[in-house]
């Protein structure tokens, strides 16, 4: 029965059901029949539809056995339960196309994630927050230098993460949530990369804090900012900040936080939060900096060009594999990968028409 399946990507797509029934020529009635399985579309309505709903008209036929729980936005403002539906069931279709390939291949090669060993149970404040990053960094060995890929990193441990288009209008950076038991990390696809990379992080935090936060950190409020520090620590630990900027200064020069921007992978803004972390700033000296950028502009848009955005390539790659392996067709890849069969024959062949395209996408 696809009924689901087409009430799942009718909501991905923020159409109502009168205006996929327009689309279709049918009635809205129809429509309704259609999602509770009342009624079966027609093979012309069905082509229609995958149009209309863009996905590939396998798509409705898959059969992915998928839970998804504890959905948790990082927004400023509260999105519309609406807006909540097209975002999960966006996510949705993109978790379940991973968890179909699994299906498909003999192995999973996806790793499965593991909570680094010995955490504190109880995290009562920001100082011990600042101490768990430093010890998920050292369990997986990153040292004291920059992440270059945050998404193949979370990718590699185990964490699915997806970018994407849809932003709410951009009231929504990321979530979190758990698919099948195992973390996934969603992020709006537009964003600049520090802030995707911060979001990352910051969505990390919450699979690693989970449950261990008490206190006045148990709070909702005080969970987010738990967050922002873990975020901060795990992108750049203080004694990095400290190396960058020095032990004590009354004022950084913006020249020196473009700079470490553009090394670190982190805002000019939250560099500053990080120097106050760090104990190289104060408060009030925080608070002029950030004064100064207010003046200029800078809270909104910080000079120079956007760090490049993150992509994670981890469900590319494995689907490339499968098919490299014989584990799968070349019409189950692309459906996999949302694409047409001569499209993906031009990426499988990597012509420089593919290869320029995939550049483009990335950037």
């Amino acid at each position: 029965m696809i009924g689901a399946r087409i009430k799942q990507a009718r909501i991905a797509s923020g159409l109502s059901q009168e205006a996929l029934a327009q689309q279709l020529g049918v009635s809205t009635m129809a429509v309704s029949k259609y999602e509770r399985d009342a009624m079966n579309p027609s093979s012309d309505v069905l082509i229609k539809m995958s149009g209309a709903l863009q996905v590939r008209t396998e798509y409705f036929f898959r059969q992915v056995q998928l839970d998804i729980t504890e959905p948790d936005f990082r927004k400023d403002k509260k999105l519309s339960g609406a807006e909540q539906s097209r975002v999960i069931a966006q996510m949705r279709e993109a978790v379940e196309r991973w968890v179909d390939l699994e299906r498909l291949t003999p192995t999973s090669w996806s790793q499965q994630f593991v909570m680094p060993s010995d955490l504190p149970e109880k995290v009562a404040d920001f100082d011990q927050v600042e101490e768990v990053a430093n010890q998920v960094r050292n369990a997986w060995n990153l040292g004291s230098q920059p992440i270059s890929d945050m998404s193949e990193l979370l990718e590699r441990k185990g964490i699915k993460v997806f970018m994407l288009d849809y932003d709410a209008g951009k009231r929504w950076d990321g979530l979190v949530a758990k698919a099948n038991g195992e973390p996934v990390i969603v992020v709006g696809a537009d964003w600049p990369g520090d802030r995707q990379r911060f979001t990352l992080a910051h969505e990390l935090g919450h699979v690693v804090l989970e449950g261990r936060l008490v206190g006045e950190l148990a709070s909702e409020k005080e969970e987010e900012l738990a967050c922002h520090r873990f975020a901060g620590a795990f992108l750049m630990p203080a004694a990095s900040v400290v190396a960058e900027f020095g032990p004590k200064r009354t004022r950084i020069e913006p020249r020196e936080l473009f700079l470490a921007k553009h090394e670190w992978g982190l805002s000019m803004s939250a560099m500053i939060f990080r120097a106050r972390d760090a104990g190289v700033l104060n408060q009030t000296n925080m608070g002029r900096l950030f004064g100064s950028f207010k003046k200029k502009g800078w809270l909104k848009q910080e000079p120079g060009a956007p760090l490049p955005k993150e992509s994670p390539s981890g469900f590319k790659q494995y689907v490339f594999r499968a098919l490299g392996e014989d584990q799968i067709s070349e019409s189950k890849a692309a459906e996999l990968l949302g694409l047409g069969l001569a499209e993906l024959r031009a990426k499988r062949s990597v012509t420089d028409e593919a290869v320029n395209g995939d550049s483009a996408v990335n950037q």
